[in-house]
């Protein structure tokens, strides 16, 4: 069975998630960002299905091997080091867990500093 999850109510009731955001903070355009770690050892049942309130660009930053992304609809994508991706707001996804760890950075498109 599948786990689907809106960010809306993903696992912010329990406080568990499955990373640690390791670093905050705003790009030249305002735009903030999250530097979030996925550990090795994270359960595969903790990745859900999830969707996100805004546009995110996503950047590999470390990768360990074999992690994947999938979106709604299509075959996951192999990431590695420096890929760029972009999730449009509400599009459903979910991260597929590879061996060692997965660090990335996130910019949050959409929401601005004050």
């Amino acid at each position: 069975m599948q786990n689907y999850s809106d960010s809306n109510q993903a696992l912010e009731d329990s406080g568990d998630r499955p990373y640690v955001d390791i670093e905050t903070g705003f790009d030249e355009a305002g735009a903030p960002y999250v530097v979030r770690k996925f550990e090795a050892n994270v359960d595969v049942q903790e990745l859900y299905w999830h969707r996100d309130d805004e546009d995110r660009e996503i950047h590999i930053l470390e990768c360990g091997h074999e992690w994947h992304i999938q979106f709604d609809d299509q075959l996951p994508i192999l990431l590695w080091p420096g890929d760029k991706l972009f999730i449009q707001r509400h599009d459903w996804h979910r991260v597929i867990k590879g061996s060692g760890h997965l660090l990335i950075k996130i910019f949050k498109h959409g929401k601005k500093a004050n």
